[in-house]
């Protein structure tokens, strides 16, 4: 596992955790928030961004760091998995051919090819920029599977030109110029993934990640592919498992040598009213096990509770606020909970990233 990821607007000690500012933010908190939480890095999602607020918005507000008040790095996802999940739920919004794909969002009609999500990224000012691929569910049909593997390869490949070329146009010196990572697809074919990660290689990218949903039908880490891809990939390349927040699924793929994680779900659960908590002292224990569970803040069972929400905390709503008004604020719909739990569960997740941290220090010693 690599130790520190250097890009453009700072370093990113790894593992790390991503929260997902899709659309340009994180939602309920700040740039001034992330920080006191200790985030290093945030991802951005180019398929949200170019609908919402627009291209030629973010680059009149002078990018996503400028626009956001966010001067670490930025990721930006391609749009692949979205423009799929939009597609998949409903054909008629568009269709996928080789060229790239086509989809549209209430009267607006969209192109999207390789090409331009690289062009977009760039323009906004990423760190990272996420090729374009063609992704699919780990259940489809075998021919649907080797599409997917043999467009993402060649869209790859179109996306490295596109980057090549622009970041020549801009002759970027070595510390500003940003990362391209390729994403490993093949659903769940062991033979598929191993053709796209080898193609993907010969090619050759900064990185690489775990491409497609990573849960079964029930909502488990599909263990075996996941491992199969950072097998895949030889260790000297930073690997990020897309999508993946669970923090069980986090420390399960970091033990499997995964760098980087991001994901909707902590700060998805803290606005719905599940918080996380360690079960043990996560800065002397070792995780495993069930070392954490889920607090449900509407139930009633909290009313009274004149206890933070964990102990091991110092997040803003474990120092100075109560499980009970932590309640009391869920149960009226006051803003200050969003914000609160929303800084807790971030908060839970960096606590983490240093506990994993500090475990794999340990076990180089």
């Amino acid at each position: 596992m690599n130790q520190i990821l250097q890009l453009p607007h700072g370093s990113i000690q790894l593992p790390a955790f991503l929260p997902d500012g899709t659309q340009g933010v994180v939602r309920g908190v700040d740039a001034q928030d992330l920080r006191a939480c200790g985030i290093q890095a945030v991802q951005m999602n180019a398929y949200h961004l170019m609908q919402k607020p627009g291209s030629s918005t973010i680059q009149a507000l002078g990018g996503l760091h400028h626009m956001a008040g966010w001067n670490g790095p930025i990721f930006t996802d391609s749009g692949g998995f979205q423009v799929y999940s939009l597609l998949r739920q409903n054909s008629k919004s568009g269709s996928i051919t080789d060229k790239g794909a086509t989809f549209r969002i209430e009267e607006h009609k969209f192109n999207l090819t390789p090409e331009k999500s690289v062009q977009l990224q760039m323009s906004y000012g990423a760190d990272v920029v996420i090729c374009f691929d063609d992704c699919t569910h780990v259940d489809a049909p075998h021919a649907e599977q080797v599409q997917s593997v043999q467009r993402t390869v060649a869209w790859a490949r179109r996306c490295k030109l596109e980057f090549t070329k622009l970041t020549t146009q801009k002759r970027l010196a070595a510390h500003e110029m940003p990362k391209l990572v390729a994403v490993v697809q093949g659903g769940g074919a062991p033979e598929l993934r191993r053709q796209c990660a080898e193609q993907l290689l010969e090619i050759g990218f900064d990185g690489y990640g775990y491409g497609g949903w990573p849960l079964d039908a029930e909502g488990n880490l599909l263990t075996e592919m996941v491992g199969l891809v950072r097998e895949l990939i030889p260790p000297q390349f930073t690997v990020h498992a897309l999508g993946v927040g669970h923090p069980a699924n986090v420390a399960a793929c970091a033990a499997m040598g995964y760098e980087l994680f991001d994901s909707t779900m902590p700060t998805r659960d803290a606005r719905h009213g599940r918080l996380y908590t360690f079960t043990v002292d996560p800065t002397q224990s070792r995780l495993s096990g069930d070392f954490f569970r889920y607090i449900y803040i509407k139930d009633d069972k909290h009313i009274k509770r004149n206890a933070p929400i964990s102990e091991f905390c110092d997040c803003p709503a474990c120092q100075h606020y109560t499980l009970g008004y932590m309640h009391h604020l869920y149960k009226v719909g006051d803003t200050l909970y969003q914000r609160l739990a929303t800084l807790h569960n971030l908060r839970f997740m960096m606590q983490l990233m240093m506990a994993l941290r500090r475990e794999h220090t340990a076990s180089l010693v």
